[in-house]
This record gives C-alpha cells, sequence and structure tokens, in this order.
C-alpha cells in the first residue's frame, strides 16, 4: 500500500492550513500535523460464521514532508486488517480466500478533505490496493469490471464492485474474483476488498457477509 500513502500524504503539498485555525503549531513547525484513523474489522461472529482467520492486523504511522508555504510535517496512521479462509483446492486446504479491511484518515480540515483518494473511483482505489490481496497467489492482473450491486454496511447502501481478473494459484493460471467497496465514515476513508478463485464463485455472498458485518472503530 506505499503507492498510496504516499499519495494520500503527498497531498500535504495543497494544503491550505496556513490560514486554519487549530493548526498554528503545525504552521510555525513546532509540531508536525498529525491525522489518525480507527480501525475497520469484521464483527468476530461474522469471523467465526464464514470461517475466516486472522492473518495481520497492521497500525503504520507515516511520516512525510509536505509544502504549506514551507516546509512542514505530516503524521498520519493507517490500519490494514486481513482474513483468510481455506478451501479444498486439488485434493489439498489451501488459503484460497481473503479479506482485507482498510482504514485511512479523511485528513479533513476546516470541512475540506485533502486526501486525494477521497474522489477515486473504486476501479481506481482496486489499482492502488490490489497488491494487499497477494495471499497465496501472485499479482493480480488484467482485471475487468463485471457489475455494481448495494449493500447495507455500517448503516448505509454502499455500493460494491465486482472484478474479474487472473492471478497464479499453485504454479497455474486461475480467474479471481475480487468485490470492493470504499466510503466515509466517521472521519475516515473506508476500503473493504475480498478476492477467491472464480472457480468457488459461492464465496461471494460469504464476502458479502463480512462486508455487512464490519465494524468502525473495531476492537484494537
Amino acid at each position: 500500500m506505499t503507492t498510496s500513502r504516499r499519495a494520500f500524504l503527498a497531498a500535504g503539498a495543497s494544503l491550505g492550513l496556513a490560514a486554519t485555525a487549530g493548526c498554528l503549531d503545525f504552521v510555525q513547525g513546532n509540531e508536525p500535523l498529525e491525522f489518525h484513523a480507527d480501525r475497520v474489522a469484521p464483527a468476530q461472529s461474522a469471523l467465526e460464521d464464514t470461517e475466516y482467520e486472522e492473518r495481520a492486523i497492521e497500525k503504520e504511522t507515516i511520516e512525510e514532508s509536505v509544502e504549506a508555504g514551507v516546509e512542514r510535517e505530516v503524521r498520519a496512521t493507517v490500519w490494514l486488517s486481513s482474513y483468510t479462509k481455506e478451501m479444498a483446492y486439488q485434493d489439498e486446504q489451501q488459503e484460497a480466500s481473503l479479506f482485507t479491511a482498510i482504514s485511512i484518515p479523511g485528513m479533513e480540515v476546516a470541512g475540506r478533505s485533502f486526501n486525494p483518494i477521497d474522489d477515486m473511483t473504486n476501479e481506481e482505489l482496486l489499482d492502488e490496493f490490489v497488491d494487499e490481496m497477494d495471499g497465496e497467489h501472485g499479482q493480480v492482473e488484467d482485471l475487468d469490471h463485471q457489475e455494481t450491486y448495494t449493500l447495507e454496511v455500517l448503516d448505509g447502501t454502499r455500493d460494491v464492485d465486482v472484478f474479474l481478473g487472473e492471478t497464479e494459484f499453485q504454479g497455474e493460471r486461475v480467474d479471481v474474483e475480487l468485490r470492493m467497496t470504499s466510503f466515509d465514515h466517521e472521519g475516515d476513508i473506508l476500503v473493504l476488498l475480498g478476492s477467491y478463485p472464480e472457480m468457488l464463485a459461492d464465496e461471494g455472498p460469504t464476502i458479502d457477509d463480512l462486508m455487512k458485518s464490519v465494524e468502525h472503530p473495531a476492537e484494537n
């Protein structure tokens, strides 16, 4: 997710913070401007029902220098929580399906967001975040949009886009389906991603269940 993190932090080049009340220490160079995201994650009950297991929970603080009249420091925390499910493939249990929940601070000052991913479509975001879906297979390539539908997630109706791509899994080229939604919630930008081999298409509704269950903020 390095490209995306650099992208949203680099947005500080256009920050109009110098005239914003409450940022005096930042403007004077005394302190960095800090943004903190709250973690988003599926409910534990949904993980148990769908048989997904925790793979990794990462909290990362990124520091970058930006120009706001003069050079200043911006510090932001992001969360990435990922979960996997083993399935039978070629007579063996394999880590085949992956669900990832990402939260990024909205970087909003005086009612204005300076986060460049704020206006990205799901397809554009997928290009940024697809590397987070690597599981036991290789990079997902040749992505093609299939359809859009809606789900009720965190008390709102969210657009979910379905993409079809190719990846390498256990030494073979296979089709993989990805489901993705992104939206603003409680000051953060949330990105929810699910990935599974197309031959296991019945896993799609399971990804939907995980999306519908997410909590924000989740327990850390």
